[in-house]
């Protein structure tokens, strides 16, 4: 009954005309973000963060870029099938089949098994969102700065465990990000550090600056070095609705793919993406015909589909029931709550409960909403394909350097955003991922709050980590996470100079 109570006060905020529209703005804006390739939901709500901060209604800012992070897992799909090339990272396995039927002229049934088994999966994990939160944010209401502290270090060790590059280079990057978010005063002495003498650090690195650099400028810098060929697969989308046969082929990956991806997006790092390529690597096990797969089946278009929306929402638990950001979009939702003087974490469930049910609350409504823009205006979507690089590249960049400069008209602001995006660029050409990067910064300065103030508990005792049996759990977890990321390379590296001996 408390469940059906939470919901309904939800519904009374979500149902708001105010917040509906700004739904819709959201999800269309996801929307378009998924179908334009290399922009993405995180660089696009990191560039509309900045606007947020006039909102008088703080519940429709975090609707707004809500909707833009699961209505762009929807758009995604629809350049992975019509062009080949994923318009979100997810969105990468459903260009396998996809695309192939693309290619038989089935453009419109792939597109349609997409956004119907999206809008299953969408539904399905705001459930789960909605029934787990809350007992999960009760039972971090039991914990204290140690436990915290391993769990916060569990969340940035699993994201290596996840990170699609080389778990070494990810270990450095969430290093780095750590040490980028140190830059600043001492939050407990007041004294500056790694400021070099610099007055505008001493508040430490613009989160903003940081999110647009790494994510916006450096995926810019990267599509302008390495153009990619537009091409179109067919110059008309027809037959939207799938056939009979083609229902009863998606029933199966629809429901196993969704059940998947509730569960995996609550794990930090990637769980989306590692959903879809669960889901496919599954489906193609089960499949009585795995031949077919990557040559158009549709069941390899609705099980990633399913899976990556699914846990597209199930990625909310963290967040909202222990402040802890699974991925990069959400460590950008995390800063938009802290912007609204609202602390995340297991608290904001009793302190603002009409903000966190009416954020659940307006994903039924924005899947909803989803289905009625993908299936009519796919023509629409695909038309954006058509907008050439050199206009879209140079708008983006100039929207945000304003959105940047408009933090607090501080130009310096803009600079560090232009250093660490020519810094980002490299190191993605060095096969760094920056996801790793943003979660260490985000979590670094909690992570050390938590360590200092267990160790001020504890009178110094280091012990006290290890002597508190869930404490002792999750960095047992965490070593073990690590273990398994970093084993496989070292097993490698171990082969190849056995290799070189012989």
């Amino acid at each position: 009954m408390e469940l059906l109570d939470n919901l309904a006060l939800g519904f009374t905020q979500a149902l708001a005309l105010h917040n509906i529209l700004f739904c819709l703005l959201g999800v269309a804006l996801g929307t378009a973000v998924g179908v334009l390739p290399g922009i993405g939901p995180t660089a696009s709500i990191a560039l509309l963060l900045p606007l947020t901060f006039g909102f008088d209604d703080r519940t429709s800012a975090i609707i707004m870029l809500a909707g833009i992070y699961y209505g762009a897992q929807y758009g995604g799909s629809t350049t992975a099938i019509l062009l080949n090339i994923p318009g979100e990272s997810s969105s990468a396995v459903t260009a396998i089949d996809g695309h192939p039927m693309a290619r038989q002229g089935r453009a419109g049934v792939a597109l349609a098994a997409a956004a119907l088994g999206s809008f299953f999966a969408g539904v399905v994990g705001t459930f789960v969102l909605a029934a787990a939160a809350g007992p999960l944010a009760a039972a971090a209401l039991t914990f204290g700065s140690a436990e915290m502290f391993a769990v916060v270090a569990l969340g940035l060790v699993a994201s290596i465990a996840l990170a699609s590059g080389s778990a070494v280079k990810a270990l450095a990057m969430i290093v780095l990000g750590i040490l980028l978010g140190t830059i600043g005063q001492d939050l407990y002495t007041a004294v500056p550090r790694f400021t070099f003498g610099v007055r505008e650090l001493w508040d430490g690195l613009s989160f903003v600056s940081v999110a647009v650099a790494v994510f916006g400028i450096a995926e810019i810098l990267k599509n302008l070095h390495d153009p990619r060929t537009r091409v179109r697969v067919a110059s008309k989308v027809e037959n939207l609705w799938p056939t009979r046969e083609d229902r009863r082929r998606m029933v199966g990956p629809v429901l196993r793919a969704t059940g998947l991806g509730s569960v995996l997006g609550v794990l930090p790092g990637g769980g989306h993406v590692l959903a879809a390529y669960g889901a496919y690597a599954t489906e193609k096990r089960l499949s009585k015909h795995p031949e077919q797969f990557g040559r158009g089946a549709i069941e390899g278009v609705a099980g990633p589909e399913s899976a990556n929306n699914a846990a597209a929402q199930t990625s909310f638990v963290p967040l909202l029931a222990l402040g802890l950001p699974a991925h990069p979009v959400m460590a950008l939702l995390l800063s938009a709550l802290i912007i609204q003087g609202i602390q995340p974490g297991p608290g904001v469930m009793r302190s603002q409960p009409e903000l966190v049910w009416g954020l659940i609350a307006s994903m039924f409504i924005g899947n909803a909403l989803l289905v009625v823009l993908n299936l009519p205006l796919i023509r629409v979507w695909v038309k954006l394909l058509d907008v050439p690089y050199s206009v879209m590249f140079p708008a983006i960049i100039a929207f945000a350097c304003t959105g940047t400069y408009a933090i607090d008209q501080n130009p310096f602001h803009v600079l560090v955003m232009a250093v660490l995006g020519v810094g980002g660029f490299v190191l993605v050409r060095c096969g760094c991922e920056p996801a790793p990067l943003l979660l260490g910064f985000v979590l670094g300065p909690l992570l050390e709050n938590h360590l200092r103030r267990a160790l001020l508990i504890s009178h110094g005792d280091p012990t006290v980590f290890v002597t508190r049996p869930i404490s002792a759990a999750l960095l047992g977890l965490a070593v073990l996470a690590l273990v398994v990321a970093v084993l496989p390379a070292i097993r490698r590296r171990r082969d190849v100079v056995f290799a070189e001996e012989d």
